[in-house]
C-alpha cells in the first residue's frame, strides 16, 4: 500500500481522533487542534505541517 504524503497525514489524523475518542485527552484534543487541515488544505499551525514533512523525511532516510 502507498500513500501519499497528504494522506498518510490524514490518516494520522484519523489515528489520533480515534485515541482521543477513546481517552479524552486534553494533551492529544490540542495537538488535534494544531493538526487540523483547513479549507486551503493548510494546517491550523503551519508548523504542524512542517513538522510532519520533515518526519517523513527521516523515516524516508532509514531505509
Amino acid at each position: 500500500m502507498n500513500l501519499t504524503i497528504e494522506e498518510s497525514y490524514k490518516a494520522m489524523i484519523h489515528f489520533l481522533e480515534k485515541y482521543y475518542e477513546r481517552t479524552k485527552s486534553d494533551d492529544v484534543g490540542g495537538l488535534l487542534g494544531d493538526m487540523i487541515l483547513l479549507g486551503n488544505g493548510m494546517t491550523a499551525d503551519p508548523a504542524s505541517w512542517n513538522d510532519w514533512l520533515e518526519s517523513v523525511e527521516e523515516i524516508k532516510n532509514e531505509k
